[in-house]
């Protein structure tokens, strides 16, 4: 029978918003298991940026140097895995994970991230992260002023480009089929010079994930440097849901000020909870998160 892991807090997901969560409960003296799966959304982003101290290391960098300093105290312990059960008794939580092996915890903080469903367009899920890209204040800058493409319709269209058209004039928008704006959001793009593709994409160009033209329907390519786009999405994991959780309109799980969710004793930082996804906001969550689960042990016990 496998071995009962008890502790304090436990935290499913060893990203940026997990591991920020750890460092604040390990110097805060509490035993604290992370579980991670080894699975981040990033992990194709060759840089990241927008971050203090950090801006243009690699995502892999930087959770590396989280994990050490993370681990440098000894209540913290790190394990490799996949969550499939999540239980709540009067005490807390019982988690299992798909080896089998059993943690039990007075406190739970899912840190798991979100996953993006990638259109069936060839080349894009090969490009996501490296040129095409979901926010302008982590990559933006580095495609300033270049011929930047817009994949989407209707007023997701008219948003993006108004914010990109910051960080570029030189914009096109592919709405992917029949364009669905408004008269006067058409006319605000002619107003800014964007030009409106209404062809099919049927393919993206790359050398290694970075987009060199975009391939249409019955009429000849686009040169481009990168594109924007805001893709569906889904929670990497139905625990949140199984236990009782709360989501927003958006399909976030609904979290307070605290980062509690509407289950007692459940916390929830990082991607899974903010359509504000950057290394930034999932640290300064994790801090938080940490910060209010001690708080509450100590209410608990004083």
């Amino acid at each position: 029978m496998a071995e009962i892991n008890k502790v304090e807090v436990l935290i499913i997901g060893g990203s940026y918003a997990g591991l920020a969560a750890g460092l604040t409960l390990g110097r805060s003296m509490r035993r604290v298991a992370i579980i991670d799966g080894g699975e981040p959304c990033n992990r194709q982003t060759p840089h990241s940026h927008n971050f203090l101290t950090n801006d243009g290391n690699t995502p892999a960098e930087i959770a590396n140097r989280a994990r050490a300093e993370v681990l440098h105290y000894p209540t913290v312990s790190l394990h490799s895995g996949l969550v499939t059960e999540v239980q709540q008794f009067d005490a807390g939580f019982a988690v299992w994970t798909q080896a089998g092996d059993r943690f039990i915890a007075q406190k739970l903080l899912f840190a798991t991230g979100i996953r993006d469903e990638m259109p069936h367009i060839p080349g894009l899920a090969e490009c996501w992260g490296i040129s095409v890209l979901h926010c302008p204040y982590c990559h933006g800058y580095e495609v300033r002023n270049e011929p930047i493409g817009i994949l989407a319709n209707g007023d997701t269209a008219f948003d993006l480009c108004r914010l990109i058209h910051h960080w570029s004039p030189n914009l096109t928008l592919f709405t992917n089929g029949p364009n669905s704006l408004t008269p006067e959001q058409q006319a605000k793009m002619n107003q800014h010079g964007i030009a409106i593709v209404e062809h099919k994409v049927t393919a993206l160009q790359h050398n290694k994930g970075k987009i060199e033209e975009v391939v249409l329907e019955n009429t000849a390519p686009v040169k481009l440097t990168a594109m924007f786009t805001r893709l569906p999405f889904h929670q990497s994991t139905p625990l949140p849901a199984q236990i009782g959780c709360t989501f927003t309109e958006q399909c976030f799980i609904h979290v307070d000020e605290l980062q509690r969710t509407t289950i007692p004793g459940v916390f929830a930082a990082g991607d899974n909870t903010t359509p504000m996804r950057s290394v930034a906001v999932a640290v300064a969550a994790g801090m938080k998160a940490g910060a209010a689960i001690n708080r509450e042990l100590i209410e608990a016990a004083f």
